[in-house]
């Protein structure tokens, strides 16, 4: 216990909720000690009156001392959620222990009951007690009790079935102990745990309950403290004096809140977790940085606005750091397209989301430099990111519906994204840029279609606001995520054509990320072959299409649907992209190459000369018609 106690107060949140929680027992026990006023005192004299000297928090309709009253309307709250929760597990979690324990028809018969009890509304079966029993606390709490009891058998009844099979439990059979025993020594303390969070959860719900029923005049008889008799007899007057409600809405809130942060943090404790004190763990970055940040000074070659060199990220594993991009390196002039191409798996959107500093949970760069337009990315806080994106790097999503927000206009979207980076443009200059803006897109009638949401233009246009919302702040990097894979054919060569002629006309360096050859062809003037996170061939696309060298690029060229038609089947490239945690000890795509050798096994290739294979040229022609005759089989 001793244990239990020190390791909530190490997290600051249940540390928090556990004092109030306290605190509010304190109160609800020294209420006549604390209370300035008798909360039954009425002084007509002196209603409706704000917070004062003589009355902190002012007082009602009836002059009665708010704070008074709320000071007594603790020790009602306090009371019905522990004899809320108390009846309930008195009630359910004996019959969960016998139904989960026994099973059999003792099991079958309970259930049934409970799946009964359960099909009446938990608020209609309340209001039934009350009206056999009368109002009153008391008489609501049972009602509510009687609806917890049920949550805390079906509770019992699981954990006692995977407690019932356990060794210890046979264990104590064979020592002879009684069945309650058993039940109450044995396997209750094994369930103690998840039954002290629903508890702490449970205490909380009984006190909105409360109020509730309060509110309804189902509680309390009229007149005494309670919160939510309180909140309801606000509700009159709040016109009169707005700040009535609050002292006691305020405290149903921060109380709820309370007892469920505290039931998280019990509930991490007991469970042995450490996600509230411990921080995810980050992969180890092997290049050791300097303690002071990277300058931002421009590289000596200021025609090259996205510069990458060596990235690598990583993300952590069962077994150590996972590595999803490996030493990859690409450089891209303004007005040149560069297109990242491969097959699902190869970590093309990965090397696309380290460049915005937008990795997932956990994912860390591990290695290498990232410069955009002279700012280095790698290292930097989101404050110095945010200044990048946006102004230097932008980025368009593969689904357009997903990007843009379903409930703003698509004027409201556009200007915010100008306003960020220029906030002091004037309403009329900002619109009139979005109009410039989407006539840059060819988004017809654009001073009309300002106005409209997202729903109202098809899949195309909605992608053509995309870019447009990418290029607001005239960024010298567009990144593009398969911007065409959702859209059909016509629609995908109007949006490649609009990119390209952006290229030309803006002078951005676009990273098109794409598993289609075609449209590489189509839009890019260079292509990066990418493979289980490494490039492994890169080169001008006229020269890649002309001549491969690598064999996984010949064999995605071959896979590739022409228009000559014919009856023979397209070729394949037998299996599939490895997994990051089982990847080949020499050259990666060595298990599906059709000239592998020995050589290719025993060590990693390096990227030389724009290609990653040993086989490079002369020699992977001679393969040629064995990677054919391989590719027909599958």
């Amino acid at each position: 216990m001793k244990r239990v106690v020190l390791q909530l107060l190490r997290r600051p949140a249940t540390a928090t909720a556990a004092g109030f929680v306290l605190a509010i027992g304190v109160i609800a026990v020294l209420a006549p000690a604390l209370a300035p006023y008798d909360p039954l005192t009425q002084d007509y004299a002196r209603t409706l009156e704000g917070p004062s000297a003589d009355h902190l928090l002012g007082t009602d309709y009836l002059g009665r001392d708010v704070l008074s009253r709320l000071v007594f309307g603790a020790r009602v709250a306090a009371q019905a959620s522990l004899q809320t929760v108390s009846i309930a597990l008195l009630i359910g979690v004996p019959l969960g222990l016998i139904a989960g324990y026994r099973s059999g028809w003792w099991d079958r018969v309970m259930m049934r009951l409970l799946d009964v009890a359960d099909a009446i509304p938990g608020l209609v079966l309340a209001f039934a007690v009350i009206a056999v029993l009368g109002t009153g606390l008391t008489n609501a709490m049972i009602a509510v009790s009687i609806i917890f009891s049920m949550n805390f058998m079906r509770l019992s009844r699981a954990l006692a079935l995977g407690e019932r099979e356990r060794l210890y439990v046979d264990a104590a059979r064979t020592s002879g102990l009684t069945q309650r025993n058993i039940l109450l020594r044995q396997i209750l303390p094994n369930m103690a745990a998840p039954l002290i969070v629903q508890s702490t959860i449970f205490m909380g719900t009984a006190l909105l309950i409360e109020a509730a029923l309060s509110f309804l005049g189902l509680g309390l008889e009229t007149g005494s403290a309670s919160w939510g008799g309180m909140l309801s007899g606000s509700t009159r007057w709040q016109f009169q004096q707005p700040f009535l409600p609050w002292p006691p809405g305020l405290a149903i809130t921060l109380t709820v809140l309370a007892f469920n942060v505290l039931g998280d943090g019990v509930r991490d404790v007991l469970a042995g977790g450490t996600r509230d004190r411990t921080p995810r763990r980050r992969p180890r970055v092997r290049a050791r940085r300097a303690a002071a940040q990277p300058s931002l000074a421009q590289l000596p070659d200021d025609d090259v606005p996205l510069d990458v060199r060596g990235l690598s990220v990583a993300f952590p594993g069962e077994d150590g750091d996972v590595e999803v991009v490996s030493e990859v390196s690409i450089r891209v002039r303004r007005g040149e397209a560069l297109g990242l191409v491969g097959e699902s798996g190869s970590g093309k959107t990965m090397t696309g989301r380290a460049v915005l500093g937008i990795l997932p949970a956990g994912g860390a760069v591990t290695a290498g430099s990232i410069h955009v337009d002279g700012a280095q990315i790698v290292g930097r806080d989101e404050a110095a990111l945010n200044d990048v994106r946006g102004s230097r790097v932008a980025m368009v999503f593969q689904d357009p519906m997903v990007a843009l927000s379903p409930v703003h206009t698509i004027g409201r979207q556009v200007g915010q994204a100008v306003r960020n980076h220029a906030p002091t443009l004037s309403r009329a200059d900002v619109r009139r840029r979005c109009v410039e803006l989407l006539e840059m897109v060819r988004i017809a009638d654009p001073e009309a279609r300002l106005g409209d949401y997202p729903h109202q233009f098809s899949g195309g246009m909605a992608q053509r606001i995309v870019i447009a919302l990418a290029l607001a702040s005239n960024p010298s990097v567009l990144i593009a995520d398969e911007p065409t894979t959702a859209l059909d054919v016509t629609t995908q060569q109007e949006i490649l054509d609009m990119l390209t002629d952006l290229k030309q006309r803006l002078g951005t360096a676009i990273v098109l990320i794409t598993h289609d050859l075609g449209v590489v062809a189509d839009a890019c003037d260079r292509a990066a072959v990418m493979y289980a996170g490494q490039v492994v061939e890169e080169a001008a696309v006229d020269d890649l299409f002309a001549a491969p060298r690598h064999p996984y690029t010949r064999a995605l060229l071959a896979a590739m649907p022409t228009g000559a038609g014919g009856d023979d089947r397209l070729p394949t490239i037998p299996g599939r992209v490895p997994p990051m945690t089982a990847l080949a000890p020499g050259c990666r795509f060595a298990p599906r190459c059709a000239v592998r050798t020995d050589a290719c096994d025993a060590a990693p290739v390096e990227l030389g000369a724009g290609v990653r294979c040993l086989h490079a040229g002369a020699a992977w022609q001679a393969g040629d018609a064995a990677h054919e005759r391989r590719s027909q089989v599958q």
